[in-house]
């Protein structure tokens, strides 16, 4: 009963926050995956423990009728002579038996299959899948992790003890390397059937029992999809030797067989001409994007890892800690915040300590019910679309909705001396397996003018971005055209102008949310607008800060 209650609990509870599928696109709301998961595997136990009291009887018995019948046959007239035994024998056949009939064809699974049946249709989809998948592809390629540390479960950064990390099964790591061919991702297809065939062979080797965990998938699979992957890359030596590999397990495999010909047609053409062989060696953190839509790809990389360009010396001496509390405001004479200054052109601050926590888990009590796929600004069409380059659920929160949310905004009012009545709600964000947000702009450039027309507040001057989460690793805030990395830090809150003082927009503020490694990042961001800041930030005509 107990149980039934708690499936009812999270049924209502997903219905409230999961009315579409991405849950890849948000730690906060998978973590409901773990609890149905609970759940379902104490339904499967309550289902074995039936299965197992009914065998139970079952043995009972077969044990009681074995004993019977043994002793019967024995001596069949001296035992029917008996009136008793003969009355009993009739009984058993006529009525026990068809007891016994109906016990074991009794359905003891009813109850797991029902509870089954209601969850799945909240379960993850094949899209979540494949994004979780792209999502591993993208943390490998951003942070220069090989496959044996995915693999293996060891993320750098992570407290947990290897047992503790469940790692990557064969099927998992094919899985991985179906996905990236499907996608013609041929470098990616390669390094993770290289891993299968890896883990394929090291299994074979020490003669494991997992055969049961790798399902279907075999070497010759494996070695089929790398001897077309290697040569999509033009490795053909490579090429050759995963087909020859795959002919001595199947010498009739039809595909091989013609690739074989091709593959050797192919070698001989290039060694006539003296035509270089190119590469399969790369690893996913070295693959050239020639068709990248992105063009400071290894620059946004970098900085996520930490690799970004430094500042001098000179210009970090003059950068300082201080207590703030804006010339003077009121609410922030006897309790200023800390102010911490990050970099200085643009001027990205930190104030710390600027919300409690329990303002913070308040927000995130209220934004996850209505955490939906995070979107953004389409120029083509001018409305709202989702996009694989920002992997995040976002929920918007009026200052009328909870007091938390009106003591936050007055407190980044204060803070920042800017009239906050014409910002846009609060926007809470909880960043998925690998989420980021690729580079972009806050503000709207002057090739998409309406971006903001129908909020009719003007552009975005300024942007307020509070960290409510630590993150192990990963996930830093990266400003790409000027090098500056912010780590997240609970509790602190970024702030810069996206504007100069002439409405210009400052191109330097480009920036970015790094994939997260390792962790679950919560944030949340007030987009400050023009309106209303006409006396507490006066325009000016130079584009200086």
């Amino acid at each position: 009963m107990e149980l039934g209650r708690t499936l009812l609990f999270h049924c209502l509870l997903f219905v409230c926050s999961s009315a579409h599928s991405d849950f890849f696109t948000s730690v906060g709301q998978m973590t409901e995956l773990l609890f149905v998961e609970k759940d379902l595997v104490l339904s499967l136990k309550d289902y074995i423990r039936a299965e197992e009291d009914k065998l139970g009887k079952i043995k009972q018995w077969a044990n009681r009728l074995q004993e019977l019948s043994s002793a019967a046959t024995f001596d069949p007239e001296l035992f029917l002579g008996n009136p008793v035994n003969a009355f009993k024998l009739i009984k058993r056949l006529n009525t026990e038996w068809s007891q016994l009939e109906a016990l074991v064809l009794t359905d003891m699974s009813d109850g797991f299959i029902s509870n089954l049946t209601i969850q799945r249709q909240f379960f993850p989809t094949d899209e979540d899948q494949t994004g979780a998948a792209n999502a591993l592809i993208r943390l490998q390629d951003t942070y220069r992790l090989d496959t044996e540390t995915i693999a293996t479960g060891r993320i750098p950064g992570s407290s947990f003890d290897p047992p503790l990390s469940s790692g990557l099964s064969v099927e998992d790591c094919f899985d991985l390397g179906r996905v990236a061919y499907s996608e013609a991702d041929y470098l990616h297809t390669t390094l993770w059937m290289e891993q299968a065939l890896k883990q394929l062979e090291t299994e074979t080797e020490t003669e494991t029992e997992t055969k049961t965990e790798t399902g279907t998938v075999d070497v010759k699979t494996v070695l089929d999809y790398l001897g077309y992957s290697v040569y999509q890359q033009g490795a053909l030596e490579r090429a050759l030797h995963y087909t020859k590999r795959l002919l001595q397990l199947d010498p009739s495999h039809q595909r091989a067989n013609g690739n074989l010909k091709y593959f050797e047609y192919q070698l001989s053409k290039h060694r006539q001409t003296g035509a270089e062989e190119r590469g399969a060696e790369a690893t996913g953190a070295d693959r050239e994007r020639s068709d990248d839509y992105l063009p400071e790809r290894k620059a946004y990389e970098r900085l996520c890892r930490g690799e970004g360009i430094r500042m001098t010396p000179r210009r970090q001496s003059r950068l300082f800690c201080r207590y703030h509390d804006n010339n003077g405001h009121p609410s922030l004479l006897i309790g200023p915040v800390k102010q911490e200054e990050e970099w200085d052109r643009p001027r990205i601050v930190r104030y710390h300590d600027v919300v409690s926590e329990r303002e913070m888990e308040r927000v995130k009590e209220l934004a996850t019910p209505r955490l939906k796929r995070a979107t953004v600004h389409d120029p083509q069409t001018g409305k709202l679309t989702t996009a694989h380059y920002r992997v995040s659920k976002s929920a918007w929160l009026g200052s009328f909705e909870h007091p938390v949310v009106d003591q936050i905004n007055w407190r980044i009012e204060a803070v920042t001396g800017l009239d906050v009545s014409t910002a846009e709600d609060l926007q809470v964000a909880n960043y998925g397996v690998g989420g980021q947000y690729e580079p972009h702009f806050d503000f709207g450039r002057k090739d998409e003018p309406d971006a903001f027309e129908e909020l009719g507040t003007g552009n975005r001057v300024a942007t307020w971005l509070l960290y409510m989460s630590d993150v192990q690793a990963g996930g830093a805030t990266v400003f790409t055209d000027v090098g500056a990395s912010i780590k997240p830090k609970k509790g602190s809150a970024v702030f810069w102008y996206n504007l100069f003082p002439s409405g210009e927009g400052d191109y330097r503020t480009r920036h970015a949310a790094c994939p997260v490694l390792l962790g679950n990042k919560w944030v949340s961001n007030k987009w400050i607008h023009e309106r209303g800041q006409e006396f507490r930030r006066r325009c000016g005509l130079r584009e200086t800060d």
